[in-house]
């Protein structure tokens, strides 16, 4: 049996450009990619926290600590400079890799530097 789990997020990004004219895909601090483990070129969900537009694309790298997220193309109608972004990746595993597995989440605040990471979400008490 085959299951698929969050692999990594950056929780809260801001877009900073929106670039309709652009080849399509996000663009992604080449920093912000290495800390969360996202690979250039992996597929992506993103999740706009002020629309709740949901959708997917691919990442590709941004310059190092320029603290760029850029939508690009066709997703630049979902999403504009401002709005707060969650940007997921998953993977999937066997039962056997379950275990052993944690997730990469990493939080920024509104500049997109990172405030903390964490591999794991608080339990949701009522």
């Amino acid at each position: 049996m085959q299951y698929t789990l969050l692999k990594s997020k950056l929780h809260r990004a801001c877009v900073t450009h929106s670039e309709l004219e652009y080849e399509g895909s996000c663009a992604i601090d080449s920093t912000l990619l290495d800390a969360a483990g996202i690979h250039e070129y992996e597929q992506i969900q993103i999740y706009n926290i002020a629309n709740g537009e949901r959708f997917t694309t691919y990442a590709i790298r941004a310059e190092a600590g320029s603290s760029i997220i850029s939508v690009n193309g066709a997703a630049a109608h979902k999403a504009k400079p401002g709005d707060r972004v969650i940007i997921c990746a998953y993977v999937t595993l066997n039962q056997h890799e379950l275990a052993a597995f944690k997730p990469i989440l990493v939080y920024l605040d509104e500049q997109n530097r990172i405030t903390h990471a964490r591999n794991h979400i608080p339990v949701q008490a009522a």
